[in-house]
C-alpha cells in the first residue's frame, strides 16, 4: 500500500523540521575560524558555540519527551520550533562570548523538542515497514539543513561578519518554521488520552538503560556522531592552514559533501528493508574508520575523498541507529528515542570539544586519530549486534 496524502504531508513536515534543526544547530561550525580570529580565542574555546547548542539539546530531550507524553508529540514540535526561531534570531545579537554561548545553549534546549519526539511520532503513526524509509527522509532534512547552515554562514561570516552569518541562517529557519506549520496535518497523532507520570517516564528511562538491546544503540550514536563532529568542527581550521591555505569562504564549500550523506541515508533506509539493520550500521561504522587514511593526505582531492567516506558512513549508521531506538523499545518509546538523541548529542558535544584540545596540541592528525578510535569502537558494537541478531541470540527480528 502506497502512502496517502496525509502521510506524505507528515513526512514532508518532519523533513522541514529536521532542516530547521540542523541548519541552526551546526551553522556555528562554519563560523568557528572567524569567531576565533575576531575574539582572539583558541579553536577549542570557539567550538563551545557548537558544543553549547548540542549540550542544550542533550539536556532537554528527556524533559521534552515527558512533556510530549502529556500534551502530544505534535504540540511539542510546534512549541519547540517557535522557541527555536525566536532564540536563533536573538543569539547573533549577544554582546559577549559568554552571552553568545548561553544563547546558543538556550537555542539547543528549544531544538530538543524536535529531536526528542520526531522519530517516536514516525514509529507511532506510520506502518512499521515504512518507518525506515520515512526516517531516512527526516534525516535527509537534517543533512540538507546542516549543509545549508554551514555553506551560508561560512562565506557570509568571512565576507561580512560571523554575526551576520548566524542571523541569515536564523532567517532561513524562520521560513522553515512557517512551512512546518503549513505542512503538518491536523489530527495525524492518535492519542489514547492516558497521561504518563514523571515517575513512569523515569522508570522507562531506567528500563531502557538496563537493556543492552537499547543501550548498544545509544552508545553507537555517542561514538559515531562524536567521530563525525570532531572532524567537521576542525575541518575549517585544517583547510585554511598549511598545506592547503584555502580561503575561509571557500573552505565552507567542503560542507557540500553533506549531500553525499543525504544520498547514503536514503540508500541505508532502502537497504534495511532487505538486510538486517545492524548490518547497515556496521557498514557505516567501517566506512568512518576507513576514512582515516585519506583524511591524512596532503592532497586536497584525497582529503575530500576521505571526508566524503566519513560522511557517507555516518549517514548510513546514524539514521538506522535512530530508527532502531524507536523500533527496539518495548515500552516508553518517546524515552528511548530521546535517550538516543541525548547520547549522540552528548558525543557530539564532548568529542567535538575534545577534538579541539587535540587539534591545538597535535594538529589535524590528533583529530583524525580520535575519530578513528571512536569509529572502531562503534564498528565493534555494530558487529556484535549484527552477529547476535543473525543468530537469534538477541531475540530481535529483522527490524529491531
Amino acid at each position: 500500500m502506497r502512502p496517502d496524502g496525509r502521510e506524505r504531508s507528515l513526512v514532508a513536515a518532519l523533513f522541514v523540521s529536521g532542516f530547521a534543526t540542523f541548519s541552526q544547530l551546526f551553522d556555528a561550525q562554519a563560523i568557528l575560524p572567524s569567531l576565533a580570529s575576531d575574539l582572539g580565542i583558541s579553536s577549542a574555546t570557539a567550538s563551545l558555540a557548537v558544543s553549547a547548542t548540542t549540550s542544550g539539546i542533550a539536556l532537554s530531550v528527556l524533559p521534552w519527551a515527558w512533556l510530549s507524553d502529556r500534551i502530544g508529540r505534535t504540540a511539542v514540535m510546534r512549541i519547540s520550533l517557535i522557541a527555536t526561531t525566536v532564540l536563533a534570531l536573538a543569539a547573533p545579537l549577544a554582546p559577549t562570548l559568554e552571552a553568545l554561548i548561553a544563547m546558543r545553549a538556550l537555542t539547543g534546549v528549544a531544538l530538543g523538542g524536535i529531536q526528542a519526539v520526531a522519530m517516536a511520532l514516525l514509529v507511532e503513526v506510520l506502518p512499521r515497514h515504512r518507518v525506515p524509509a520515512a526516517a531516512a527522509v527526516y534525516i535527509t532534512g537534517n543533512t540538507i539543513g546542516g549543509v545549508t547552515g554551514r555553506v551560508i554562514a561560512g562565506p557570509v561570516s568571512e565576507l561580512l561578519h560571523w554575526r551576520v552569518g548566524l542571523l541569515v541562517v536564523a532567517g532561513i529557519g524562520l521560513i522553515a518554521c512557517l512551512l512546518f506549520f503549513v505542512l503538518l496535518p491536523r489530527g495525524i497523532e492518535q492519542r489514547d488520552g492516558r497521561v504518563v507520570s514523571m515517575r513512569e517516564a523515569l522508570g522507562n528511562v531506567g528500563h531502557h538503560l538496563s537493556r543492552w538491546t537499547t543501550v548498544s544503540i545509544y552508545v553507537q550514536g555517542f561514538l559515531v556522531m562524536g567521530a563525525f563532529t570532531a572532524v567537521y568542527n576542525y575541518l575549517g581550521f585544517h583547510l585554511i592552514d598549511d598545506p592547503f591555505r584555502v580561503p575561509a569562504a571557500l573552505a565552507s564549500l567542503f560542507f557540500l559533501v553533506y549531500f553525499a550523506g543525504a544520498a547514503s541515508a536514503r540508500v541505508a533506509g532502502a537497504l534495511a528493508a532487505r538486510i538486517p539493520p545492524w548490518a547497515v550500521v556496521l557498514g557505516g561504522g567501517v566506512a568512518v574508520a576507513l576514512a582515516a587514511l585519506p583524511m591524512q593526505a596532503t592532497s586536497i582531492g584525497v582529503l575530500l575523498a576521505g571526508i566524503t567516506l566519513l560522511t557517507v558512513g555516518t549517514f548510513m549508521a546514524h539514521p538506522m541507529s535512530s530508527t532502531l531506538s524507536g523500533l527496539a523499545a518495548d515500552r516508553g518509546r518517546a524515552q528511548s528515542t530521546a535517550l538516543y538523541q541525548l547520547s549522540w548529542l552528548a558525543g557530539a558535544a564532548l568529542w567535538g570539544w575534545f577534538g579541539g584540545v587535540l587539534y591545538d596540541e597535535l594538529g589535524w592528525s590528533g583529530v583524525v586519530g580520535l575519530s578513528t578510535a571512536l569509529a572502531i569502537g562503534a564498528a565493534g558494537i555494530a558487529a556484535s549486534r549484527a552477529w547476535a541478531t543473525r543468530t537469534g541470540l538477541s531475540g530481535e527480528g529483522r527490524t529491531a
